[in-house]
């Protein structure tokens, strides 16, 4: 609503602590672990690098190269897919989440390859968010990010736009184009509420210069949701 208020951030920040802590719950010695990207994964990460000085074993797959840098300064153990090809658990968190199916929006932080691709080799992708990150259906607010080659990227954009959105070159703070640690550019795309995810990802897979894109559909089997009531469970229908 154009007039509701702005959320308190440190509330916001509260709700996702509390959602983190519950997620980081799940984990248990032995298991590889998925480092997710992002404000709301780095809180994850902190609380992961909490447990393990207090004596939890785990080997951490970092997504970013900032969410390696930070884990390695909590003494989280860090290897490769190429070493542990399987992971037990990701924690992530996302940009939108739909009830229900628990599909997500995810790459505002321009991590999106890497995150999919640990994702996709996850026994269990868990989401954890504020409330307001869940959605009825996606693409209501969030922009849906789409990693390309930079070489030609006008070109994949004019082919984007008839998908039905509108692209915009991400730019980063300094006004610079904006590099994801894999070389490539971020075109942002918003849609509106999307009908048909399953058909737009479909589309999207198809356009010649799209490295990957951020709808994460089918890979969430749990989230954890922090709000003012406390946390809630959502388990994917």
């Amino acid at each position: 609503m154009p007039n509701a208020p702005a959320p308190d951030p440190i509330a916001v920040n509260r709700y996702k602590e509390a959602a983190v802590h519950a997620a980081v719950e799940q984990l248990g010695d032995g298991m590889v672990v998925g480092l997710g990207s992002g404000t709301t994964a780095a809180l994850a990460v902190s609380a992961i690098g909490r447990r393990v000085q207090n004596g939890l074993r785990i080997i951490g797959i970092p997504t970013s190269e900032q969410t390696a840098a930070l884990a390695r300064s909590l003494g989280i153990e860090l290897s490769t897919l190429g070493e542990h090809p399987r992971i037990d658990l990701t924690i992530d968190g996302a940009d939108e989440v739909e009830i229900g199916t628990l599909h997500a929006i995810k790459g505002g932080g321009g991590n999106l390859l890497r995150e999919k691709i640990v994702a996709v080799s996850s026994a269990r992708l868990v989401i954890v968010a504020d409330e307001r990150k869940v959605v009825e259906r996606l693409g209501g607010t969030a922009k849906v990010p789409v990693e390309v080659v930079p070489f030609g990227w006008q070109a994949t954009a004019n082919r984007l736009r008839r998908s039905g959105t509108d692209p915009i070159l991400r730019r980063g703070a300094g006004g610079e184009t904006f590099l994801t640690d894999g070389g490539h550019y971020i075109l942002d795309c918003f849609y509106g509420p999307i009908a048909d995810p399953l058909g737009l990802q479909a589309q999207l897979d198809t356009i010649i210069g799209v490295v990957e894109h951020g709808l994460f559909l089918g890979l969430a089997s749990e989230a954890f949701i922090g709000g003012p009531e406390g946390v809630v469970r959502l388990l994917r229908v």
